[in-house]
């Protein structure tokens, strides 16, 4: 995947998303929900033709290190939900 930093500041980070569509914008707004540093948290699509989200986060802290932690977050949740379909399709 590909990313174009739009804004990057350490409290604010914009980038877009390039050739992708809600699945991985919309994961990272709500996980990043879970940090109470984070003010702003979301993404828009431009028009429904434009694939590229645009993804915004705004904290009280390090926004690179938010959006970092809530990968990391999403990681593990995946990583678990994994190993438990693994020992159902077993």
């Amino acid at each position: 995947m590909e990313i174009k930093v739009l804004e990057n500041t350490k409290k604010r980070l914009k980038i877009e998303m390039l050739e992708n569509r809600h699945t991985l914008p919309h994961a990272l707004t709500k996980e990043l929900w879970n940090d109470k540093d984070v003010k702003i948290s979301g993404y828009r699509i431009e028009h429904p033709y434009n694939r590229n989200p645009t993804l915004v986060v705004e904290t009280d802290g390090d926004a690179k290190k938010a959006l970092l932690g809530a990968i990391d977050r999403l990681k593990k949740q995946n990583k678990e939900f994994s190993s438990k379909i693994k020992e159902i399709a077993q």
